[in-house]
């Protein structure tokens, strides 16, 4: 799609600088810009549900710290 916007003459100089200076055209600056913007105003994605398990003996297991570094391999 192509459109029409007007930019100021010093951004536009800048910004026509910092492509240059990348190896990027202006016009790969500006749709880089674009997809930040899009990106920042996304929604976050949905939290994970953990699966719940009855259980028999609620309250019966105890775990603290100690006990989960001895399961978990952290190197």
């Amino acid at each position: 799609m192509r459109t029409t916007i007007d930019i100021p003459n010093e951004t536009y100089r800048t910004i026509k600088v910092l492509a240059a200076e990348r190896g990027d055209t202006f016009r790969e600056l500006v749709l880089e810009g674009l997809e930040m913007v899009k990106r920042a105003n996304q929604k976050p994605a949905q939290r994970f549900q953990v699966p719940v398990v009855p259980s028999s003996r609620p309250g019966s297991l105890v775990i603290d710290n100690e006990t989960i570094y001895d399961l978990i391999d952290f190197s």
